[in-house]
C-alpha cells in the first residue's frame, strides 16, 4: 500500500497524485500511498527548474514551491545573465524561468537589446559564451570602421572584434581601407591636339586620409576612376602627340596636381601618378618609325660627310707638312716603298727622276696589272 522515496540533500522532489501535481518534497526519505497513485519526480538543485508537464506558472501557485525558487521573467527586447555565486552561467532569454535556490545565490542582470553593443553589458572574455545570441564583426589592420545602427551612423571603430546582440536594432559596420592603394586606368583611347587617336594606360597612388568624408561617396574607387578619366582627357586634348611623346613627366605631374584637388574633396590623398604606356594605331606607328628611319640615316649621312673632311683636312696637312720638310718627304718615300714591296716581286728604279714619282707610276702600272 505504501512505497517510499528518498529525495537527496542536492535534490528537490514533486509529489504527483493521480498524475496532477500534489506539492514539494524536500530532502528526506517520504512514504508514497500507492492507492492514492501518488509518484514523486526528483529535481536536482544546480539546474533549471523545468515542469515536466504544464507551463511554469501553474506550479508557481503552490505557495511553498515558490519559497523554494528563484523567479525572474524577462520581457521582450531583452536579456537576462544569469549568475551564480558571482559567475556567469547562462544567458536567459524572453520568458519566464525558476532555479532553485538550494543551487546557490542567483543574480540576473537584465540586457537592453536595443542598446545593440555586447560589450556595455558583458565583460569581454564572456563574449564567446553567449552562442547564436550575438553576431562579430571584425576590422582589419589598417582599416577604419563605421558603425551603423538600422543604418544611422553612431561612432568610428579602430581595429579589433565587436559583438552585437541580434535584436531589434540591426548593426553594420562600413569599412575603410587606409593602406595605399593603386588606380589604373587601361587603354583608355584619347585624341591629341593634333587629332592624333592614341591609348593610354595610367597608374596612380593613393591613400584614404580622411575615412569618414569618404562616407558621402556611394563608391569611392568608381569616383576616382571617373575623376582620373576626364582629367586625363584634358590634358591629352591640350597637347599634340609630339609633346605628349617628349614630356610624359610633365603631363603626369599636371595630372597629380588636379587629382590632389578632387582628393581633396573626396578625403584621399594622391601620392604619385605616372603614364606607362602610349599605344599608338598601326598606321601611326609605320608613320613615326618612317620618320625616325629618316632621321637616323640624315644623322649617318652627316657622320659620313664629317669624317671624310677631317680625313682630307689631314692630308691636306700632311702634304703641306712634306713639301716644308725635306726629311717628312723621304719618310713618306719610304713608307710608299714599302706597300709596293709588299705587292711586287722585284722594283727597278731610275736615278734620273725623283723616287716618289717613280713609284707613284709603278703603283699605277701594279694597278692596271
Amino acid at each position: 500500500m505504501f512505497e517510499t522515496a528518498t529525495i537527496k540533500p542536492t535534490e528537490r522532489g514533486l509529489l504527483y497524485r493521480r498524475g496532477s501535481y500534489a506539492g514539494v518534497l524536500l530532502p528526506g526519505t517520504k512514504r508514497l500511498n500507492r492507492l492514492r497513485r501518488e509518484t514523486a519526480v526528483a529535481c536536482r538543485v544546480d539546474e533549471p527548474f523545468l515542469p515536466p508537464d504544464g507551463p511554469l506558472a501553474v506550479y508557481l501557485q503552490d505557495a511553498r514551491l515558490a519559497e523554494q525558487l528563484e523567479v525572474v521573467e524577462v520581457g521582450d527586447g531583452e536579456y537576462a545573465a544569469h549568475r551564480i555565486d558571482g559567475r556567469f552561467e547562462r544567458l536567459l532569454l524572453p520568458g519566464l524561468h525558476a532555479f532553485w535556490k538550494a543551487g546557490g545565490q542567483h543574480g540576473f542582470q537584465r540586457i537592453d537589446t536595443r542598446e545593440p553593443d555586447v560589450s556595455a553589458a558583458l565583460e569581454p572574455e564572456l563574449a564567446d559564451r553567449i552562442g547564436p545570441y550575438a553576431s562579430t564583426l571584425e576590422v582589419e589592420s589598417g582599416e577604419r570602421g563605421f558603425l551603423f545602427y538600422d543604418h544611422e551612423l553612431q561612432r568610428e571603430l579602430g581595429p579589433g572584434r565587436y559583438r552585437f546582440w541580434r535584436g531589434p536594432v540591426k548593426a553594420s559596420i562600413q569599412k575603410v581601407d587606409l593602406r595605399r592603394q593603386q588606380l589604373e586606368l587601361h587603354g583608355q583611347e584619347m585624341m591629341t591636339a593634333d587629332k592624333v587617336t592614341l591609348r593610354l594606360n595610367f597608374v596612380s597612388t593613393y591613400r584614404v586620409s580622411d575615412p569618414r568624408r569618404t562616407l558621402e561617396i556611394r563608391s569611392l574607387s568608381e569616383h576616382l576612376h571617373a575623376s582620373l578619366q576626364l582629367i586625363l582627357r584634358d590634358i591629352v586634348a591640350a597637347r599634340t602627340l609630339d609633346r605628349l611623346l617628349a614630356a610624359r613627366d610633365e603631363a603626369a605631374s599636371e595630372a597629380l596636381e588636379r587629382l590632389r584637388a578632387v582628393g581633396a574633396a573626396s578625403g584621399v590623398e594622391f601620392l604619385g601618378t605616372g603614364i606607362k604606356d602610349v599605344i599608338l594605331p598601326g598606321e601611326m606607328r609605320d608613320i613615326l618609325n618612317t620618320v625616325l628611319l629618316a632621321e637616323k640615316k640624315a644623322q649617318a649621312n652627316l657622320i659620313t660627310r664629317r669624317e671624310e673632311t677631317a680625313s682630307t683636312r689631314s692630308l691636306l696637312n700632311t702634304a703641306k707638312l712634306m713639301e716644308d720638310n725635306e726629311t717628312l718627304y723621304r719618310l713618306k718615300e719610304m713608307e710608299m716603298l714599302e706597300r709596293l714591296v709588299e705587292r711586287m716581286d722585284r722594283i727597278t728604279l731610275d736615278a734620273g727622276s725623283p723616287v716618289l714619282e717613280q713609284l707613284a707610276r709603278l703603283a699605277g702600272g701594279a694597278g692596271r696589272r
